[in-house]
């Protein structure tokens, strides 16, 4: 970058007078190494087509649960069901997912874990109620027969599941 140290006169668009910019306030820049310009190389093809290919995806038909579904396999279960109603944004039930992953391990063959997001099943939420996140119902034969809110260690909510099946 050359800086001039002599000041310039700027032609101003149409008006009698011109504009002076006086360049000896720069020089104190003149020193700074002046970086080159990017050098634009031209385009390469690079043997990709510009017409759009198709992807071919399989299709994939996600279940959508409805309150229905969710009774058939509340009745339908040989084992009592633990429904846990969360939310991804809650805190709380951020908390309790590992605790439900050891519980689902642990005591597979006692009780049936089922997690319902209270954001994408909104419906079946409000037909049971749900005010408090996390929300867990205790089912056996298909009717609820406990019911208890908020986060709690392993060992509580164990004893909880105990006490109810």
């Amino acid at each position: 970058m050359a800086v001039c140290s002599t000041s310039t006169a700027i032609p101003s668009c149409n008006i009698s007078h011109s504009i002076s910019l006086d360049t000896s306030k720069l020089s104190a820049f003149s020193s700074l190494p002046s970086a080159p310009l990017p050098h634009r190389r031209p385009s390469i093809s690079r043997g990709l087509s510009t017409t759009p290919h198709r992807r071919i995806t399989p299709r994939v038909q996600a279940k959508k649960e409805t309150i229905t579904s969710l009774d058939e396999l509340l009745e339908n279960s040989d084992k009592p069901v633990l429904v846990d109603f969360y939310a991804t944004w809650c805190g709380p039930c951020q908390y309790m997912v590992p605790i439900l992953e050891e519980i689902k391990e642990t005591m597979k063959d006692k009780i049936q874990v089922v997690n319902i997001d209270t954001e994408k099943y909104s419906r079946i939420a409000d037909y049971y109620r749900i005010e408090a996140l996390p929300t867990f119902i205790i089912f056996k034969k298909g009717k609820p027969c406990d019911r208890f809110e908020g986060a709690m260690p392993a060992e509580l909510l164990v004893r909880r599941i105990y006490s109810a099946i």
